[in-house]
Protein backbone atom coordinates (compact mmCIF):
# COMPACT_ATOMS: atom_id res chain seq x y z
CA UNK A 1 0.00 0.00 0.00
CA UNK A 2 1.16 3.29 -1.35
CA UNK A 3 0.45 6.77 0.60
CA UNK A 4 1.94 9.65 -1.12
CA UNK A 5 1.25 13.28 -0.26
CA UNK A 6 1.72 16.49 -2.92
CA UNK A 7 1.89 19.57 -1.24
CA UNK A 8 1.84 21.94 -4.21
CA UNK A 9 2.57 25.77 -3.49
CA UNK A 10 2.37 25.17 -0.11
CA UNK A 11 4.89 24.98 2.79
CA UNK A 12 8.16 27.31 3.45
CA UNK A 13 11.37 25.01 3.86
CA UNK A 14 10.99 25.59 7.91
CA UNK A 15 6.93 24.06 7.83
CA UNK A 16 8.24 21.08 5.76
CA UNK A 17 11.30 20.49 8.15
CA UNK A 18 9.03 20.38 11.72
CA UNK A 19 6.52 18.28 9.12
CA UNK A 20 9.28 15.65 8.07
CA UNK A 21 10.37 15.44 11.95
CA UNK A 22 7.28 14.66 13.17
CA UNK A 23 6.29 12.10 10.24
CA UNK A 24 9.54 10.52 10.90
CA UNK A 25 8.69 9.43 14.78
CA UNK A 26 5.96 7.28 13.27
CA UNK A 27 6.57 3.44 12.02
CA UNK A 28 5.56 3.55 8.48
CA UNK A 29 7.71 0.27 7.76
CA UNK A 30 4.70 -1.69 6.56
CA UNK A 31 3.43 0.93 3.91
CA UNK A 32 5.59 2.99 1.37
CA UNK A 33 5.16 6.90 1.80
CA UNK A 34 6.28 9.54 -0.53
CA UNK A 35 6.11 12.64 0.04
CA UNK A 36 6.57 15.59 -2.45
CA UNK A 37 6.80 19.04 -0.90
CA UNK A 38 7.66 22.37 -3.01
CA UNK A 39 11.40 22.42 -4.72
CA UNK A 40 12.45 25.06 -1.91
CA UNK A 41 11.84 22.18 0.95
CA UNK A 42 13.57 19.20 -1.11
CA UNK A 43 15.38 17.04 2.00
CA UNK A 44 18.05 14.35 0.78
CA UNK A 45 15.49 11.67 2.16
CA UNK A 46 14.55 8.17 0.27
CA UNK A 47 10.70 9.01 0.11
CA UNK A 48 11.02 12.62 -0.36
CA UNK A 49 10.62 13.63 -4.17
CA UNK A 50 10.32 16.12 -7.03
CA UNK A 51 6.72 17.82 -7.86
CA UNK A 52 8.76 18.50 -11.39
CA UNK A 53 11.94 19.48 -13.17
CA UNK A 54 13.00 19.60 -16.58
CA UNK A 55 14.37 17.13 -18.37
CA UNK A 56 18.13 18.01 -18.37
CA UNK A 57 21.11 17.46 -16.28
CA UNK A 58 21.17 21.56 -16.53
CA UNK A 59 21.48 24.29 -19.00
CA UNK A 60 19.98 27.53 -19.97
CA UNK A 61 16.10 26.93 -18.48
CA UNK A 62 15.25 29.73 -16.27
CA UNK A 63 13.15 28.66 -13.43
CA UNK A 64 13.33 25.27 -14.08
CA UNK A 65 15.64 22.43 -12.13
CA UNK A 66 17.28 19.52 -13.80
CA UNK A 67 18.91 16.25 -12.54
CA UNK A 68 22.15 17.72 -11.45
CA UNK A 69 20.28 20.02 -8.91
CA UNK A 70 18.13 16.78 -7.59
CA UNK A 71 21.17 14.95 -7.28
CA UNK A 72 22.32 17.03 -5.14
CA UNK A 73 19.75 16.26 -2.64
CA UNK A 74 19.21 12.48 -3.10
CA UNK A 75 16.19 13.02 -4.83
CA UNK A 76 15.12 9.81 -7.02
CA UNK A 77 11.52 10.22 -6.92
CA UNK A 78 9.07 12.80 -9.40
CA UNK A 79 5.71 13.58 -10.17
CA UNK A 80 5.03 13.26 -14.11
CA UNK A 81 2.06 14.44 -15.86
CA UNK A 82 -0.48 16.53 -12.65
CA UNK A 83 -3.07 17.53 -14.52
CA UNK A 84 -2.28 21.53 -13.12
CA UNK A 85 0.77 20.86 -15.12
CA UNK A 86 -0.64 19.62 -18.09
CA UNK A 87 -4.37 22.19 -17.91
CA UNK A 88 -2.89 25.42 -16.24
CA UNK A 89 0.90 25.20 -17.62
CA UNK A 90 0.12 24.06 -20.40
CA UNK A 91 2.50 20.89 -20.61
CA UNK A 92 1.51 18.96 -23.96
CA UNK A 93 1.80 14.99 -24.06
CA UNK A 94 4.89 15.40 -26.35
CA UNK A 95 6.74 16.76 -23.48
CA UNK A 96 5.40 14.94 -20.84
CA UNK A 97 6.41 12.15 -22.83
CA UNK A 98 9.76 13.66 -23.13
CA UNK A 99 10.34 14.14 -19.55
CA UNK A 100 9.18 10.77 -18.49
CA UNK A 101 11.86 8.89 -20.75
CA UNK A 102 14.45 11.14 -19.17
CA UNK A 103 13.82 10.81 -15.74
CA UNK A 104 13.30 6.96 -16.38
CA UNK A 105 16.28 6.36 -18.11
CA UNK A 106 17.75 8.54 -15.31
CA UNK A 107 16.74 5.66 -12.76
CA UNK A 108 13.62 7.91 -11.07
CA UNK A 109 10.85 6.27 -9.47
CA UNK A 110 7.84 8.06 -11.42
CA UNK A 111 4.65 8.89 -10.06
CA UNK A 112 2.39 9.24 -13.38
CA UNK A 113 -0.58 11.33 -13.06
CA UNK A 114 -3.58 10.60 -15.36
CA UNK A 115 -6.99 12.05 -15.39
CA UNK A 116 -10.23 12.95 -16.73
CA UNK A 117 -12.13 16.67 -16.78
CA UNK A 118 -15.65 16.22 -15.98
CA UNK A 119 -17.25 16.77 -19.34
CA UNK A 120 -15.26 13.36 -20.25
CA UNK A 121 -16.65 12.02 -17.43
CA UNK A 122 -20.15 13.10 -18.35
CA UNK A 123 -19.76 10.72 -20.97
CA UNK A 124 -19.50 7.41 -19.51
CA UNK A 125 -16.55 4.91 -18.95
CA UNK A 126 -15.88 4.60 -22.37
CA UNK A 127 -14.96 7.62 -23.25
CA UNK A 128 -12.92 8.47 -19.94
CA UNK A 129 -10.79 5.64 -21.04
CA UNK A 130 -10.12 6.59 -24.44
CA UNK A 131 -8.58 10.02 -23.12
CA UNK A 132 -6.67 8.27 -20.24
CA UNK A 133 -5.04 6.18 -23.10
CA UNK A 134 -4.24 9.45 -24.79
CA UNK A 135 -2.17 10.17 -21.64
CA UNK A 136 -0.01 6.72 -22.15
CA UNK A 137 0.72 7.83 -25.43
CA UNK A 138 4.96 8.01 -25.56
CA UNK A 139 5.04 6.68 -21.68
CA UNK A 140 6.78 2.83 -20.88
CA UNK A 141 2.95 1.51 -19.12
CA UNK A 142 5.50 -1.49 -17.93
CA UNK A 143 8.72 0.49 -16.70
CA UNK A 144 9.78 -1.09 -12.58
CA UNK A 145 10.05 1.77 -11.19
CA UNK A 146 6.42 3.11 -12.41
CA UNK A 147 3.59 4.38 -9.90
CA UNK A 148 0.23 5.11 -11.91
CA UNK A 149 -1.66 8.12 -9.98
CA UNK A 150 -5.28 8.28 -11.17
CA UNK A 151 -6.80 11.84 -10.33
CA UNK A 152 -9.97 12.77 -11.86
CA UNK A 153 -9.41 16.48 -12.51
CA UNK A 154 -13.19 17.70 -11.62
CA UNK A 155 -12.36 15.57 -8.00
CA UNK A 156 -9.22 17.54 -7.63
CA UNK A 157 -8.76 20.38 -4.62
CA UNK A 158 -12.96 20.46 -4.90
CA UNK A 159 -13.71 18.39 -1.92
CA UNK A 160 -15.82 15.87 -4.02
CA UNK A 161 -14.32 12.40 -4.84
CA UNK A 162 -15.18 10.26 -6.93
CA UNK A 163 -17.67 7.61 -6.19
CA UNK A 164 -16.59 4.22 -5.06
CA UNK A 165 -18.32 3.19 -8.28
CA UNK A 166 -16.59 5.06 -10.92
CA UNK A 167 -13.17 4.46 -8.67
CA UNK A 168 -13.72 0.87 -9.04
CA UNK A 169 -14.83 0.71 -13.03
CA UNK A 170 -12.07 3.02 -13.94
CA UNK A 171 -9.38 1.13 -12.07
CA UNK A 172 -10.06 -1.98 -13.58
CA UNK A 173 -9.99 -0.48 -16.69
CA UNK A 174 -6.53 0.93 -16.35
CA UNK A 175 -5.78 -2.29 -15.04
CA UNK A 176 -5.65 -3.71 -18.73
CA UNK A 177 -3.30 -1.09 -19.55
CA UNK A 178 -0.72 -1.66 -16.91
CA UNK A 179 0.71 -4.24 -14.31
CA UNK A 180 2.11 -1.04 -11.68
CA UNK A 181 0.13 0.04 -8.80
CA UNK A 182 -2.22 2.35 -9.21
CA UNK A 183 -2.99 4.89 -6.97
CA UNK A 184 -6.27 7.48 -6.34
CA UNK A 185 -6.33 10.53 -5.90
CA UNK A 186 -9.11 13.81 -5.76
CA UNK A 187 -10.13 14.95 -2.08
CA UNK A 188 -8.97 11.92 -0.49
CA UNK A 189 -9.83 12.42 3.49
CA UNK A 190 -9.32 10.27 6.37
CA UNK A 191 -13.10 9.70 6.53
CA UNK A 192 -13.11 7.86 3.05
CA UNK A 193 -9.50 6.72 2.62
CA UNK A 194 -10.30 3.44 4.45
CA UNK A 195 -13.99 2.77 1.39
CA UNK A 196 -11.35 3.83 -0.85
CA UNK A 197 -8.19 1.68 -0.74
CA UNK A 198 -10.31 -1.39 0.06
CA UNK A 199 -11.15 -1.48 -3.51
CA UNK A 200 -10.03 -4.08 -5.54
CA UNK A 201 -6.93 -2.21 -7.74
CA UNK A 202 -6.32 0.54 -5.37
CA UNK A 203 -2.88 0.53 -4.69
CA UNK A 204 -2.93 3.51 -2.71
CA UNK A 205 -3.69 7.27 -2.52
CA UNK A 206 -1.86 10.07 -3.43
CA UNK A 207 -3.59 12.85 -1.29
CA UNK A 208 -3.31 16.91 -2.01
CA UNK A 209 -4.49 19.21 0.62
CA UNK A 210 -5.47 16.77 3.20
CA UNK A 211 -1.78 15.95 3.45
CA UNK A 212 -1.13 19.13 4.62
CA UNK A 213 -1.90 18.16 8.02
CA UNK A 214 1.07 16.21 9.50
CA UNK A 215 -1.35 14.28 11.98
CA UNK A 216 -4.28 13.97 8.78
CA UNK A 217 -0.88 12.19 7.24
CA UNK A 218 -0.14 9.89 9.71
CA UNK A 219 -3.66 8.79 10.26
CA UNK A 220 -3.61 8.29 6.47
CA UNK A 221 -0.58 6.24 7.22
CA UNK A 222 -2.00 3.96 9.89
CA UNK A 223 -5.59 3.44 7.77
CA UNK A 224 -3.29 2.36 4.80
CA UNK A 225 -1.01 0.11 7.87
CA UNK A 226 -4.98 -1.81 9.18
CA UNK A 227 -5.73 -2.75 5.30
CA UNK A 228 -2.44 -4.09 4.54
CA UNK A 229 -3.06 -6.20 7.90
Amino acid sequence: MIVAANFKTNKTRKEVKEYLNKLESVDFSDVKIAVFPPQTALFPKEYIGAQNAYPTVNGAFTGEIGLEQLNEFGIKKILIGHSERRHILGESQTFIAQKFEFFKNAGFEIYYCIGEPLEIRKEGIDAVIEYLKKQFEGIDTEYEKLIIAYEPVWAIGTGVSASLEEIRNTHANISKLTSKPILYGGSVKTNNMKDIVSLPNVGGVLVGSASLDVNNFIEMINIAKNIKE
